[in-house]
Protein backbone atom coordinates (compact mmCIF):
# COMPACT_ATOMS: atom_id res chain seq x y z
CA UNK A 1 0.00 0.00 0.00
CA UNK A 2 2.06 3.08 -1.21
CA UNK A 3 1.05 6.84 -1.02
CA UNK A 4 -0.87 6.97 -4.29
CA UNK A 5 -3.26 4.38 -2.69
CA UNK A 6 -3.30 5.73 0.31
CA UNK A 7 -4.45 8.79 -0.48
CA UNK A 8 -7.18 7.23 -2.65
CA UNK A 9 -8.08 5.21 0.31
CA UNK A 10 -8.47 8.48 2.44
CA UNK A 11 -10.68 10.15 -0.07
CA UNK A 12 -13.05 7.01 0.20
CA UNK A 13 -13.01 7.15 3.72
CA UNK A 14 -14.06 10.68 3.97
CA UNK A 15 -16.95 10.16 1.78
CA UNK A 16 -19.41 8.75 5.14
CA UNK A 17 -17.60 11.40 7.40
CA UNK A 18 -18.42 14.28 4.57
CA UNK A 19 -22.18 12.83 3.51
CA UNK A 20 -22.09 12.74 7.70
CA UNK A 21 -21.67 16.53 8.05
CA UNK A 22 -23.18 17.28 5.10
CA UNK A 23 -26.84 15.26 6.23
CA UNK A 24 -26.92 15.11 9.99
CA UNK A 25 -29.67 17.34 11.25
CA UNK A 26 -31.70 18.05 14.39
CA UNK A 27 -35.59 18.26 14.14
CA UNK A 28 -36.93 20.79 12.12
CA UNK A 29 -34.18 20.66 9.23
CA UNK A 30 -31.65 22.76 11.81
CA UNK A 31 -27.99 21.58 11.56
CA UNK A 32 -26.13 20.38 14.22
CA UNK A 33 -23.88 23.45 14.61
CA UNK A 34 -23.23 26.33 13.03
CA UNK A 35 -21.16 25.49 9.93
CA UNK A 36 -22.06 22.21 9.26
CA UNK A 37 -22.20 22.70 5.34
CA UNK A 38 -18.78 24.86 5.09
CA UNK A 39 -17.35 21.91 6.84
CA UNK A 40 -18.53 19.42 4.55
CA UNK A 41 -17.76 21.42 1.40
CA UNK A 42 -14.25 21.52 2.84
CA UNK A 43 -13.80 17.57 3.77
CA UNK A 44 -15.70 17.66 0.33
CA UNK A 45 -13.23 19.71 -1.63
CA UNK A 46 -9.67 18.34 0.14
CA UNK A 47 -10.95 14.48 -0.82
CA UNK A 48 -11.40 15.85 -4.24
CA UNK A 49 -7.78 18.18 -3.98
CA UNK A 50 -6.22 13.83 -3.12
CA UNK A 51 -7.26 12.88 -6.87
CA UNK A 52 -5.19 14.80 -8.45
CA UNK A 53 -2.41 14.55 -6.40
CA UNK A 54 -2.17 10.76 -5.83
CA UNK A 55 -2.14 10.35 -9.39
CA UNK A 56 0.56 12.89 -10.12
CA UNK A 57 2.74 11.23 -6.78
CA UNK A 58 2.11 8.18 -8.62
CA UNK A 59 3.54 8.57 -12.07
CA UNK A 60 6.14 10.74 -10.46
CA UNK A 61 7.51 8.03 -8.14
CA UNK A 62 6.88 5.52 -10.52
CA UNK A 63 4.17 3.65 -8.32
CA UNK A 64 1.48 3.14 -10.28
CA UNK A 65 -0.35 -0.08 -9.42
CA UNK A 66 -3.05 -1.97 -10.76
CA UNK A 67 -5.43 -1.67 -7.53
CA UNK A 68 -4.52 2.55 -7.90
CA UNK A 69 -5.71 2.13 -11.23
CA UNK A 70 -9.10 0.18 -9.91
CA UNK A 71 -9.45 2.45 -6.86
CA UNK A 72 -8.69 5.91 -7.99
CA UNK A 73 -11.95 6.16 -10.63
CA UNK A 74 -14.04 4.36 -8.01
CA UNK A 75 -12.80 6.76 -5.59
CA UNK A 76 -13.90 9.68 -7.83
CA UNK A 77 -17.45 7.74 -9.20
CA UNK A 78 -18.20 7.51 -5.13
CA UNK A 79 -17.41 11.07 -4.18
CA UNK A 80 -19.01 12.98 -6.84
CA UNK A 81 -22.10 10.45 -6.62
CA UNK A 82 -22.52 10.58 -2.51
CA UNK A 83 -22.34 14.50 -3.32
CA UNK A 84 -24.79 14.44 -6.13
CA UNK A 85 -27.47 11.97 -4.35
CA UNK A 86 -26.83 13.89 -0.96
CA UNK A 87 -27.80 17.19 -2.61
CA UNK A 88 -30.82 16.24 -4.29
CA UNK A 89 -31.81 15.08 -0.77
CA UNK A 90 -31.11 18.45 0.23
CA UNK A 91 -33.12 19.92 -2.65
CA UNK A 92 -30.05 21.97 -3.83
CA UNK A 93 -29.76 19.82 -7.29
CA UNK A 94 -32.22 18.16 -9.68
CA UNK A 95 -32.55 14.62 -9.55
CA UNK A 96 -32.58 14.46 -13.69
CA UNK A 97 -28.90 15.86 -13.19
CA UNK A 98 -27.47 13.20 -10.78
CA UNK A 99 -29.26 10.73 -13.24
CA UNK A 100 -27.21 11.58 -16.44
CA UNK A 101 -23.95 11.98 -14.14
CA UNK A 102 -24.73 8.47 -12.43
CA UNK A 103 -26.03 7.01 -16.14
CA UNK A 104 -22.35 8.38 -17.58
CA UNK A 105 -20.41 7.05 -14.82
CA UNK A 106 -21.94 3.23 -15.19
CA UNK A 107 -21.85 3.22 -18.68
CA UNK A 108 -18.03 4.49 -19.00
CA UNK A 109 -17.35 1.76 -15.80
CA UNK A 110 -18.92 -1.13 -17.84
CA UNK A 111 -17.14 0.19 -20.98
CA UNK A 112 -14.00 0.17 -18.74
CA UNK A 113 -14.59 -3.46 -17.71
CA UNK A 114 -15.35 -5.20 -21.53
CA UNK A 115 -11.95 -3.59 -22.74
CA UNK A 116 -10.35 -4.81 -19.81
CA UNK A 117 -11.65 -8.44 -20.60
CA UNK A 118 -9.32 -8.16 -23.62
CA UNK A 119 -6.22 -6.60 -21.85
CA UNK A 120 -7.72 -3.29 -23.40
CA UNK A 121 -7.22 -0.11 -21.10
CA UNK A 122 -9.42 3.38 -21.85
CA UNK A 123 -7.37 5.61 -20.05
CA UNK A 124 -8.95 8.98 -18.81
CA UNK A 125 -8.75 11.59 -21.91
CA UNK A 126 -8.90 15.66 -21.59
CA UNK A 127 -12.44 15.68 -21.89
CA UNK A 128 -12.79 13.21 -19.02
CA UNK A 129 -10.03 15.60 -16.73
CA UNK A 130 -12.31 18.62 -17.68
CA UNK A 131 -15.74 16.55 -16.52
CA UNK A 132 -14.39 15.83 -13.63
CA UNK A 133 -12.78 19.11 -12.75
CA UNK A 134 -16.40 21.01 -13.73
CA UNK A 135 -18.53 18.53 -11.42
CA UNK A 136 -16.03 19.30 -8.04
CA UNK A 137 -15.96 22.91 -8.82
CA UNK A 138 -19.84 23.05 -9.32
CA UNK A 139 -20.57 20.64 -6.37
CA UNK A 140 -18.13 22.97 -4.31
CA UNK A 141 -20.10 26.14 -5.16
CA UNK A 142 -23.79 24.58 -4.10
CA UNK A 143 -21.84 22.96 -1.15
CA UNK A 144 -20.74 26.52 -0.01
CA UNK A 145 -23.86 28.73 -1.55
CA UNK A 146 -22.16 30.31 -4.44
CA UNK A 147 -20.08 32.12 -1.63
CA UNK A 148 -18.05 34.35 -1.84
CA UNK A 149 -19.56 35.17 -5.28
CA UNK A 150 -23.47 35.24 -3.49
CA UNK A 151 -21.60 38.46 -1.79
CA UNK A 152 -21.91 40.62 -4.94
CA UNK A 153 -25.12 38.88 -6.15
CA UNK A 154 -23.41 36.34 -8.63
CA UNK A 155 -25.11 32.59 -8.08
CA UNK A 156 -22.68 30.46 -10.20
CA UNK A 157 -23.05 26.95 -8.51
CA UNK A 158 -26.20 25.99 -11.05
CA UNK A 159 -24.93 27.34 -13.69
CA UNK A 160 -21.90 25.27 -13.57
CA UNK A 161 -23.07 22.22 -12.26
CA UNK A 162 -25.01 22.68 -16.09
CA UNK A 163 -22.16 22.83 -17.86
CA UNK A 164 -20.54 19.63 -15.58
CA UNK A 165 -23.67 17.96 -17.39
CA UNK A 166 -22.31 18.64 -20.76
CA UNK A 167 -19.22 17.57 -20.53
CA UNK A 168 -20.21 14.73 -18.44
CA UNK A 169 -22.32 13.67 -21.57
CA UNK A 170 -19.33 15.12 -24.14
CA UNK A 171 -17.15 13.05 -22.51
CA UNK A 172 -19.53 9.77 -22.29
CA UNK A 173 -20.20 9.97 -26.04
CA UNK A 174 -15.83 10.58 -26.38
CA UNK A 175 -15.99 7.31 -23.92
CA UNK A 176 -18.89 5.55 -26.54
CA UNK A 177 -16.51 6.32 -29.40
CA UNK A 178 -12.87 5.08 -28.27
CA UNK A 179 -14.45 1.82 -27.71
CA UNK A 180 -16.61 1.04 -30.11
CA UNK A 181 -14.38 -1.36 -32.06
CA UNK A 182 -14.48 -3.15 -28.42
CA UNK A 183 -18.17 -3.59 -28.80
CA UNK A 184 -18.40 -4.83 -32.38
CA UNK A 185 -16.65 -7.63 -31.14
Amino acid sequence: MNLPNRLTLARIILIPVFMAFLLLQVPKGQTLFPHQEVVAAIIFILASATDGLDGYIARKRHQVTNLGKFMDPLADKLLVSAALISLVELGEVNAWVAWIVLAREFAVTGLRAIAAVDRVVISASKLGKIKTITQVVAISAILLHDWPFSLIGLHIGQPLLYLAVFFTVISGLDYLLKSRKLLHK
